[in-house]
């Protein structure tokens, strides 16, 4: 089995070396085509308005000067055409990829450019607690729990253009409970802070932040999976037809 490593924090970061382990339980063929810089947030993009550099750095391993999408197309496209890779592992991503995090990601984007290429893909993400981590993020539950995660689906039967997300927990490895299959949460998009403050010549500038998580009775979600100390294990898809609205719609333009 050939597969393709990538992930959205960048060709040096830790989590791809994690990520790497998790691929060498399971094959010798393993390529790296990862964005040569962090592309957190970059979700679905493309680069169309530069053109792009490929850096070998060794016989399998590549940094591509954009986003995780552009790297796993010129993966596929150029630089393993004629090898093509038989799944494709994005991540390990430093933080958490839940609920509507997948829309944004540049991780969960990563996979579902292998998903629309015909390639089996899964995307991980180890959960931490940010207070006071910066870069030091523990991905202990992610090696530990990482081959135990993956070894199943490679088992299973897929659906045509779907992907896999998987969060670990923030715990030590002998904390997680074990692995639950959920489905996609939803935040409250009333959460949403923004943090204002003012740099040295007095101009404003401004953050991101969120507040908190809402939940569901059932506990049966992503969110809540992870809270509870499991692996959560989500199928998404690429067909974002709202079915049950077709027909509401087509009565309203008769």
């Amino acid at each position: 089995m050939r597969i393709l490593v990538t992930n959205d924090d960048g060709y040096h970061a830790p989590g791809l070396a994690v990520l790497e382990e998790i691929a060498a339980a399971f094959s010798d063929d393993v390529w790296v085509v990862a964005p040569a810089e962090e592309q957190s947030g970059a979700g679905h993009s493309l680069t169309l308005t530069r053109p792009l550099r490929i850096r070998r750095f060794a016989e399998k391993r590549f940094a591509v000067s954009g986003t995780p999408t552009d790297a796993v197309m010129m993966a596929l496209a150029k630089i393993m055409k004629d090898c093509q890779p038989d799944l494709i592992l994005s991540g390990v991503n430093r933080g958490a990829n839940l609920a509507e995090d997948v829309t944004y990601s540049g991780t969960v984007s990563a996979a579902m450019e292998g998903a629309l290429a015909g390639v089996r893909s899964v995307a991980f993400s180890q959960v931490y607690a940010r207070e006071g981590m910066g870069d030091t993020v523990p991905f202990a539950a992610a090696r530990a729990w990482g081959e135990r995660a993956l070894r199943p689906l490679l088992e299973a039967e897929w659906a045509p253009r779907t992907l896999v997300n998987i969060n670990f927990p923030a715990l030590p490895p002998e904390s997680v409970k074990g692995i639950r299959v959920v489905t996609q949460g939803l935040r409250d998009y009333g959460r949403l802070q923004i943090v204002t403050n003012r740099d040295p010549r007095g101009y404003e500038y401004h953050w991101f932040a969120l507040g908190p998580t809402i939940e569901t009775p059932a506990h049966s979600t992503d969110l809540e999976a992870i809270h509870d100390g499991f692996v959560a294990v989500t199928p998404l898809h690429l067909d974002l037809t709202h079915r049950d609205s077709l027909d509401m719609l087509a009565g309203a333009y008769r």
